[in-house]
């Protein structure tokens, strides 16, 4: 399904309906709201997508491209970054700066509504599975962790949902440090002692920096699609 051609008014578009979002919550934007503020009129938002629900799940798909890119630009620049104790730490800090994906990621109902649960969040479940096969594979976490994959999302998303718990407990600690613990936590509880074999760094990262590269440049061609989420799974 082609994209419409006026890209620049689409991003208006987009970028009005996510800072609705944070205000009212899905269930109370109206596609009427969204055209007021871009100054448009509601059936012009039609013509680039569908329905609220799937110009909401294209919000959600620009906002996972624009983190993902962010991290592969670190990647690329140092492959090390693939660490789980250096990935980790760095996405924590880079999801703290985007609200948007904050409440997607900590499932806030409240805020997503139905969107929520969308065919986009299952496939970076997905991707973050095959990551952590590909790093026990290379060595680069440990294999003696009972569940090690329920252990590490358990441990990481602590990090996020403290805060729904402890109310103020933890104010006096900031992003910045609590990355720093993050990082030890991952790096004493999961990763093997010593420094990893740069070669195999490397290669690892290659190939994660080949999957995320594609899986952005997927996710670019469909978010401007009348429906971004016809192609999920093919």
């Amino acid at each position: 399904m082609p994209e419409h051609p006026n890209r620049e008014r689409a991003v208006r578009i987009l970028d009005s309906a996510g800072a609705l979002l944070l205000r009212m919550g899905y269930r109370k934007v109206a596609i009427d709201d969204i055209a007021r503020a871009v100054g448009i009129g509601k059936g012009t938002v039609y013509l680039h997508w569908r329905n609220k629900e799937v110009l909401f799940q294209a919000l959600l798909m620009r906002e996972s491209a624009d983190l993902t890119e962010e991290l592969l630009n670190r990647m690329r620049t140092d492959p090390a970054e693939i660490l789980p104790h250096r990935m980790i730490p760095t996405s924590y800090l880079m999801t703290c700066r985007r609200p948007l994906t904050m409440a997607l990621l900590t499932g806030n109902a409240e805020l997503f509504g139905s969107i929520g649960d969308s065919a986009l969040r299952h496939q970076q479940w997905s991707i973050s599975e095959d990551f952590e096969k590909l790093m026990r594979k290379r060595g680069l976490v440990r294999t003696d962790v009972p569940n090690l994959t329920f252990a590490l999302r358990a441990s990481t998303l602590g990090f996020y949902l403290i805060d729904s718990f402890a109310g103020d407990l933890h104010a006096g600690l900031d992003a910045d440090r609590r990355a720093a613990v993050l990082a030890h936590t991952i790096r004493a509880a999961f990763e093997p002692p010593g420094k990893p074999n740069p070669a195999t760094v490397a290669t690892t990262a290659a190939e994660l920096t080949s999957t995320l590269d594609q899986l952005v440049s997927s996710y670019r061609k469909r978010i401007y699609m009348r429906d971004p989420t016809d192609t999920f799974g093919s």
